[in-house]
């Protein structure tokens, strides 16, 4: 008997379960469909000897000292920030937009305080911002709008920026200083060995079995457990009773090149010219010396595995009813970007669970589940 079925071995789920595990002394069951721990962030080192991310970039950064803390239990940090480039009128030039862009891309030499007036003068005052279009549009303008956004969301999503919500591009923040680092968190830096090691050092626990290559439902019925924690697609679990949630996914395409880089920097967008929306160079991520490096070109497309929720006033309204249902539940918990219906960054999903785990711990006394509901956790 399993005190936890633990349904997906990404963040979400490994962090459950070693938490359930070495903390609660609990008996637990991991289960996913693919042939690997660690979810989309999983890495390997291709027949070259590169190690790359199978389901594109990931990224680490963080504010929460907390967060930071428990993943370096698991792994050594190395220390990097990213930067991107963004390819618009025949020159590459930093995204976020901010001093420098201005500067390059219209052979200038504004200060900071004339960058910011820069962009004043050329905003378009939207008394109400509610789609990516006006976020953009009401910060710099229709021009910049154009270079730097609309072609690259309507790639990335099938939509234009007038018919998505406001979150979108509002993820992207505009700069007037020169600043170029694509974040800003206080805790930006990559495991040191690769995410695929630090999941084996989160999973490697006596308490903790793996199940691969495996559907839940084909052994729900046959594995004694007493609760069950579900990261995957709340609409799945419900057997899409009130129709599918729309997701937009990615076609990778991995090259291997003879030179040491690639591109002058981690990753750079493609915002108007080309099919792909970006193209990263991992070795700037890794920090891996090799003589050879490895790209990824990403091809936005409608069906595939479930990346990106596709936010809209409408789709918010189906996972609602979804979440309805999910708080119902008794033994059941919901946890992660798939079964929130969700955008949320890999600190947000590791925040998400350790707050899920403190709350059962709460609850349930006895290790301690005694049946009480936990509501669907937002953040």
């Amino acid at each position: 008997m399993f005190d936890y079925l633990i349904v997906g071995a990404g963040f979400a789920g490994s962090v459950l379960a070693e938490r359930l595990a070495s903390k609660a002394g609990k008996k637990v069951l991991i289960i996913d469909q693919r042939n690997h721990i660690g979810g989309n962030a999983y890495d390997y080192y291709n027949k070259e000897g590169i190690l790359i991310h199978k389901y594109g970039p990931h990224i680490f950064h963080t504010n929460s000292r907390e967060v930071f803390d428990y993943l370096g239990q698991f792994t050594p940090w190395r220390p990097y920030e990213h930067r991107v480039l963004a390819s618009v009128d025949g020159q590459l030039v930093p995204i976020p937009i901010n001093q420098n862009t201005i500067n390059k891309l219209y052979g200038l030499n504004l200060s900071s305080q004339e960058v910011e007036t820069f962009f004043n003068s050329r905003a378009e005052n939207i008394a109400r911002v509610q789609t990516s279009e006006d976020v953009v549009v009401n910060k710099v303008g229709r021009e910049l709008y154009e270079k730097f956004f609309r072609g690259y969301t309507r790639k990335m999503w099938d939509l234009d920026p007038s018919e998505l919500d406001a979150s979108v591009t509002a993820r992207v923040p505009t700069r007037t200083n020169k600043d170029d680092r694509y974040f800003t968190d206080t805790y930006q830096a990559m495991p040191l060995y690769g995410y695929s090691r630090m999941f084996q050092n989160m999973l490697a626990h006596p308490n903790i079995k793996i199940m691969l290559n495996t559907d839940y439902k084909e052994i729900i019925d046959v594995i004694p457990y007493k609760y069950m924690i579900y990261t995957g697609p709340v609409d799945s679990y419900f057997n899409y009773c009130y129709g599918k949630l729309p997701y937009r996914s990615i076609e990778f395409k991995f090259e291997t090149v003879d030179d040491e880089f690639f591109q002058p920097t981690g990753t750079v967008n493609y915002p108007n010219d080309q099919a792909y929306t970006r193209i990263t160079d991992f070795k700037y991520l890794t920090g891996q010396k090799h003589h050879k490096t490895s790209i990824v070109y990403e091809y936005p497309k409608a069906e595939g595995d479930p990346y990106y929720p596709v936010p809209r006033p409408e789709n918010a309204e189906l996972y609602k009813k979804y979440q309805q249902l999910a708080n119902a539940m008794t033994n059941t918990y919901f946890v992660g970007r798939l079964a929130t219906y969700k955008y949320y960054n890999m600190d947000q999903v590791v925040a998400q669970s350790l707050t899920l785990f403190k709350k059962l711990m709460q609850n349930h006394p006895e290790t301690q589940l005694n049946g009480h509901k936990i509501p669907l956790l937002q953040s």
